[in-house]
């Protein structure tokens, strides 16, 4: 885990891999409970029986905004940003899906710093964010988030 304390220490980071989470398994559970929270009920994620025999991945799958919203959770195992006031997802760029995440399939993070800066006192970095999909080639997505943070 890679502890970051100040700006300073932030900005060593630069370019850099910051790390890798690990592993999270996506079951039928987290799928469902997902589709209730949003409202997206569509039967490539819920229905097992339709998904195994119409379906083109032979199984349900998760919501691309499902493995998206996995980035917090799995950014707190990469880095422990101490000294902070408040912490705030800013935004999420450039987002390009490139593989189904099938249930049960095993996902992890990886996140590399591609810009920081220091917004009069609130340090803004931009990390892209890779979500690689055990035994697969290509990952789930590979995108840029931005979050802020106010060092104390």
């Amino acid at each position: 885990m890679l502890i970051i304390n100040n700006f300073e220490e932030y900005k060593s980071h630069l370019g850099k891999e910051l790390g890798v989470s690990n592993w999270h398994k996506i079951d039928q559970e987290q799928i469902n409970k997902f589709a209730d929270a949003t409202l997206d009920h569509q039967w490539i994620h819920l229905d097992e029986e339709k998904a195994k025999n119409e379906g083109p991945f032979k199984a349900t799958i998760a919501h691309g905004y499902l493995t998206i919203s996995l980035i917090p959770y799995l950014w707190k195992q990469i880095a422990d940003v101490r000294n902070i006031k408040m912490e705030i997802n800013y935004g999420i760029e450039s987002f390009r899906f490139g593989q189904a995440v099938v249930v049960n399939s095993e996902v992890q993070l990886k996140a590399k710093l591609i810009s920081i800066a220091d917004l009069r006192g609130v340090t803004k970095v931009t990390i892209e964010a890779t979500l690689n999909i055990k035994d697969q080639p290509k990952p789930a997505y590979i995108g840029n988030v931005v979050f802020l943070y106010h060092f104390i």
